[in-house]
């Protein structure tokens, strides 16, 4: 029986750039790259060298703390260089590309005659497994220990974020033999919109199925497991992304690994907003070429406008990503008399200016703080859009302090990162909580380690 969960708190932010629904092709780079950064909570270690041949499918770096856990090429082609950082830490493996990609043929599989083993062995031995991440710690999870449930979001309702219904056109089957595998690890959660009319959301099989009816962040997986199955302590829940359940279901259907993925190229500085068929590890400028202008100061965001990475045209695309943005830098405004002048087209969440007065009115938000980072101020702010049962101000503070016994008492086990994303958009210290939760979340798995 479908449930139905009604949320209050939130914030719902109608940003200028929504991508049309119409799909366009893109320039085939001739480089990919898998960045070990894409996935939370690992320490990688590669197993290629500059100059290998690799398929696609074929295992790049694994997780030094998980050795199975590996990650696969999204591409065939040579290596072309490991990019290192401080400390030799892994950046990136880059591919260039063969003119015909071959694929590692890991043959296609009956779900009903696997057992939750050998369906864990199939995803590890593909490279997939490491895309499900977990709470606690939201990190790339470990697949020695089972979870008590598997919780997939396929709202998403971010600002500007890319509409998973439209992804799902022609995936239908794919995505529902993911769903039927992962219920074959754990029972499966499956939340959805109330707006969500897709007859393979609604009536999924194997899952079950949750409505969501409320403002952003309803769609955040956390909060949604908050609502269903809350994380204790010494509980592990996986989390998956919608994407990954389609990546996961082509494994089974066709034996094959293919990281093909849909995201929506957005923001108000992008000419013609809209969705494109891309894969994991693509670069940046392929995406984006003739798409936004060469003297404007903008800001390429890898991921969604509130959680995702600055990045440039030189980068490559998140393994997680599911939207692209390009919005204002704002290094180059010049305002007269600054936040006093009383604004018809700024937004304000305390209703400074008047525009509040106009209702669905599309918004160009640029990425300056406008205002000076200050001591924090216990307002009540962060609860007005946070929809889980935590103190997310008292949270924070405890964080801050290094006190683990309250960072536990006060729900960290329940948390991500994305979770204090709209919180992080409405504070007035300007304090940036994302990466404070995160702080807090290694040193907890640290400390518990």
């Amino acid at each position: 029986m479908t449930r139905i969960i009604k949320l209050r708190k939130g914030l719902d932010i109608n940003l200028k750039g929504k991508a049309d629904k119409i799909r366009v092709k893109t320039e085939v780079g001739k480089e990919y790259a898998l960045c070990p950064n894409s996935f939370p909570g690992i320490k990688p270690k590669v197993v290629v060298k500059e100059g290998d041949h690799v398929k696609v499918g074929e295992i790049l770096f694994v997780n030094k703390y998980f050795p199975t856990v590996g990650f696969s090429s999204p591409v065939s082609g040579n290596v072309a260089s490991i990019v290192r950082g401080e400390r030799r830490k892994v950046l990136q493996v880059i591919i260039e590309v063969d003119d015909i990609q071959q694929y590692v043929d890991f043959g296609p599989k009956d779900i009903d005659a696997l057992s939750s083993e050998e369906i864990i062995k199939s995803l590890l031995d593909a490279g997939l497994f490491g895309y499900i991440n977990q709470l606690p710690y939201a990190v790339s999870t470990n697949p020695d220990i089972l979870p008590k449930g598997i919780f997939i979001s396929a709202l998403r309702d971010k600002p500007l974020a890319c509409d998973f219904e439209y992804e799902l056109i022609g995936n239908e089957k794919d995505f529902q033999t993911g769903l039927t595998v992962l219920s074959k690890i754990s029972k499966t959660y499956l939340g959805i919109g109330r707006n969500q009319c897709s007859e393979i959301l609604r009536r999924a099989k194997d899952v079950e199925v949750n409505i969501f009816d409320g403002p952003c962040p309803a769609g955040n997986v956390g909060v949604q497991v908050n609502h269903i199955d809350p994380v204790n302590k010494g509980d592990v829940a996986w989390t998956v992304d919608p994407t990954t359940v389609i990546y996961i279901g082509r494994l089974f259907n066709t034996g094959k690994v293919n990281l093909q993925h849909t995201i929506a190229i957005a923001g108000s500085e992008v000419h013609e907003p809209c969705y494109a068929d891309v894969l994991v590890g693509q670069k940046i400028d392929t995406l984006l070429k003739d798409k936004i202008s060469s003297d404007k100061h903008v800001r390429i965001i890898n991921g969604n406008v509130l959680t995702g990475q600055k990045c440039t045209l030189n980068d490559y695309l998140d393994a997680h990503a599911s939207e692209l943005t390009v919005i204002p830098e704002g290094d180059d405004t010049n305002e007269l008399f600054g936040w006093i002048m009383p604004r018809l087209k700024q937004y304000s969440v305390s209703k400074s200016y008047f525009s509040w007065l106009t209702k669905n009115k599309e918004y160009t938000l640029d990425s300056r703080i406008k205002g000076g980072r200050r001591n924090m101020i216990m307002s009540g702010e962060y609860d007005k859009v946070l929809p889980m049962d935590i103190f997310g101000e008292y949270l924070i503070k405890s964080i801050i302090v290094g006190d683990i016994d309250k960072m536990e008492a006060l729900g960290i086990y329940e948390v991500s990162p994305e979770d204090f994303a709209l919180p992080e958009f409405v504070d007035s210290s300007k304090l940036e909580l994302q990466s404070i939760v995160r702080k807090g979340l290694d040193m907890l798995r640290k400390e518990n380690a």
